[in-house]
């Protein structure tokens, strides 16, 4: 039976991509073995009862993950450890604690403050249309105020709990100055979502947020099959987080961790490679007179938004190579049209002061050849052009 992996502190001295490979993993060698255990077991025996019963009241006390063997798979898992303790070493935090998914991730960071009576949330939109929609109706029992960046401060009460920003935002990819929000948080918590640039392209607690979100069933995992979220934040913080997932539910299974966790390791170098492509589409559409705007972030990624002249449906439904999706981050390229799918659970008047308009919309760039991805784009553009605008032609390579 596998122990849980032991927390070592992030190497200022290593670069991302060799932390991305071997956060984790430090102790295989010793383990005699050279890839990561997969442990599937639900529970673990031990006829010690009166050292279990003092470990749970521990746990029951602080939160703190059990020294020694596992107990039960709600409780930890070696597997799945292994994974919060690369992703935290990645962001730059203490500790991460991953959830079933990205919606059970942020739920529980709603929770673990709403315990303590802060159930009100002050937040920026445009957000994931489902974190929109778990905070707009309440459904844990949460109000939220929502506002642009400079008026937090004054948005802010007593029972405010947690500040929730995305940056890059989905879908729109409007950026946000997470330095700035800190401040104006004052002792509040920021809760950045991190998803689409991942620590690849910035790392939100180096900015002063406390807690970093990811749906980690975008480019942690990158290959389109693994459900998962992760927070990662102080231990502090971590300790509420593990009590809710212990009484919720909300777990990680084993073999996600262990996708996510292999999934870590190409993920500088799938961030980057489909980066330099989105770059390069971006300046195309940008470009393009079937095109009414781009929006591309200034850290750069793998994402782009975009408005078309035409109708996007007809972009959705002319694609060939890309594939008409919702999600994101994976190896292949995705295409969706916001307005009606990722956030048509957002009020429309929400949705377009968010700026998500009914004529825009996201592209998940992949690793495919930039030139195969151009021309289905412009194929599918071409389906949707108004009469009175010319088809363009593919550009050239460069």
């Amino acid at each position: 039976m596998e122990t849980r992996a032991a927390v070592t502190p992030p190497r200022p001295d290593r670069a991302l991509a060799t932390e991305a490979v071997h956060a984790g993993r430090e102790d295989l060698a010793g383990l005699g073995v050279h890839a990561v255990p997969l442990d599937l077991s639900t529970t673990y025996p031990s006829s010690d009862s009166r050292g279990e019963a003092a470990r749970l009241d521990a746990f029951a006390t602080t939160g703190a993950r059990l020294d020694g063997p596992p107990v039960y798979g709600r409780l930890d898992n070696p597997t799945t450890a292994r994974f919060e303790t690369a992703l935290a070493r990645l962001e730059g935090t203490e500790a991460a604690v991953a959830f079933a998914s990205g919606m059970a991730a942020l739920t529980a960071c709603l929770l673990a403050r709403s315990a303590d009576g802060l159930r009100h949330v002050v937040a920026v939109r445009p957000l994931y249309g489902c974190s929109d929609h778990l905070l707009t109706a309440g459904l844990l029992g949460t109000e939220v105020t929502w506002t642009d960046p400079a008026g937090i401060e004054d948005a802010m009460r007593p029972d405010t709990g947690l500040v929730v920003v995305e940056t890059p935002a989905n879908p729109t990819l409007a950026e946000v100055d997470l330095r700035a929000i800190a401040h104006s948080c004052g002792t509040v918590p920021l809760l950045a979502d991190n998803t689409f640039a991942t620590p690849v392209l910035q790392r939100p607690a180096e900015s002063g947020a406390r807690v970093v979100l990811h749906s980690a069933t975008k480019y942690l995992g990158g290959h389109g099959d693994v459900l998962g979220g992760v927070v990662a934040c102080d231990e502090e913080f971590a300790r509420r987080l593990r009590h809710v997932r212990f009484a919720t539910g909300g777990v990680l299974h084993p073999l996600a961790g262990y996708l996510l966790l292999r999934g870590l390791s190409t993920l500088p170098v799938r961030v980057r490679a489909a980066s330099a492509t989105a770059a390069v589409l971006a300046a195309r559409l940008a470009d393009d007179p079937r095109v009414t705007a781009v929006h591309y972030p200034r850290i750069g990624g793998a994402m782009i938004a975009f408005d078309v002249a035409g109708d996007p449906h007809a972009v959705i439904g002319g694609v060939r190579l890309i594939t008409p999706a919702v999600s994101l981050g994976s190896v292949d390229s995705l295409i969706q049209h916001p307005a009606s799918i990722s956030h048509r659970i957002v009020g429309a008047d929400d949705r377009r002061r968010g700026g998500v308009g009914d004529r825009l919309l996201r592209l998940s760039v992949g690793l495919e050849d930039v030139e195969d991805l151009w021309q289905d784009l412009d194929g599918a553009l071409a389906a949707s052009v108004a009469p009175e605008l010319p088809a363009r032609a593919a550009a050239p390579a460069g």
